[in-house]
């Protein structure tokens, strides 16, 4: 494994107990440049593992809780006219940071999830007709609840398809939960948690993505992919050219986790779901069950195509 990962998912790991595989893949999401969608119920550690990443860095962190009355000028900011001077005053938002933790974003109105919109696809933002460049890097970990839950409001798919992955946590076996119980790691741990990389190292992570190799039949896999995903029975939405190049991204910065140059077709396979399941639309399951049925229906799929040797 590269060293400067390893120290990033170590120190993690020391507030974020369990599900190591949840962690491998928001790392991985990091170092792919991409925007994280951790969604689960209430109380399983979403906001503390974003919270443990931010603290990792030492880079600009903030963090907004959105609720159903914020508008868009609270989350990009606001021009203010200022009398004395006769100009207009750009009040800067939460948005402009290195680590964007938007916590509940789905109890906030689908105006104010669209303020997010310009900023994850393009790392800037518009206001009163001007743009403004967002510093690199720029992630947003957003966390959701469940739709079935009361006050919350569907993403829709536009936004989802900003997210590199989206992640499910689920409940912690009962030993790490033992741990948690006799550690409290959120309470005491994480206000201690010292920043293993600088913005800079996290750069130069994302660039030595880039140089990652990846031969011609693993993209040829990964369109084949595409493809039977846009003519199975059940997705009404198949995955856009947009999500085959989120998944062969996530695939280098899988094989970049592993200490390895070179892609491999395990590195595709293991991010299908954290990559795909939330970009393809089925004819009938919504909620949940969408996103149980979108896995099995990948699962199926994978199981049908010949993966390269």
């Amino acid at each position: 494994m590269h060293d400067g990962v390893a120290r990033l998912r170590d120190n993690i790991m020391r507030v974020f107990l369990g599900n190591e595989q949840a962690v491998e893949r928001v790392i991985c999401c990091l170092l792919a440049r991409g925007h994280l969608l951790l969604e689960d119920v209430p109380g399983v550690g979403k906001t503390v593992l974003a919270m443990a990443i931010a603290r990792s860095i030492d880079c600009r962190f903030n963090r907004v809780q959105l609720t159903p009355d914020m508008l868009p000028s609270d989350v990009i900011g606001v021009s203010i006219y200022d009398r004395d001077s006769g100009e207009f005053i750009l009040k800067k938002g939460p948005i402009f940071t290195n680590i964007l933790l938007a916590d509940e974003i789905n109890r906030t109105t689908p105006r104010t999830q669209t303020a997010l919109l310009e900023a994850m696809n393009e790392s800037q933002v518009s206001i009163d007709g001007r743009l403004h460049r967002l510093e690199e890097p720029f992630i947003v970990l957003a966390t959701q609840n469940p739709y079935e839950f009361e006050g919350t409001y569907p993403l829709p798919e536009n936004q989802l398809d900003r997210f590199l992955m989206r992640v499910s946590l689920g409940y912690p076996r009962a030993e790490d939960e033992l741990r948690v119980l006799e550690l409290r790691p959120a309470q005491f741990a994480l206000a201690g948690l010292s920043p293993v990389l600088t913005k800079d190292d996290v750069i130069r992570l994302q660039q030595d993505v880039d140089s990652v190799k990846m031969d011609r039949s693993l993209l040829e896999y990964v369109v084949e992919l595409a493809a039977a995903t846009r003519r199975h029975a059940d997705v009404q939405i198949g995955l856009s050219p947009r999500g085959s190049l989120a998944l062969s991204q996530a695939a280098r910065a899988t094989a970049l986790f592993r200490g390895r140059g070179y892609v491999v077709p395990e590195d595709i396979i293991e991010n299908i779901e954290g990559v795909v399941a939330h970009r393809v639309v089925l004819r009938s399951a919504i909620g949940a069950q969408a996103a149980a049925r979108a896995a099995e229906v990948l699962k199926s799929i994978v199981m049908d195509l010949k993966s390269p040797a």
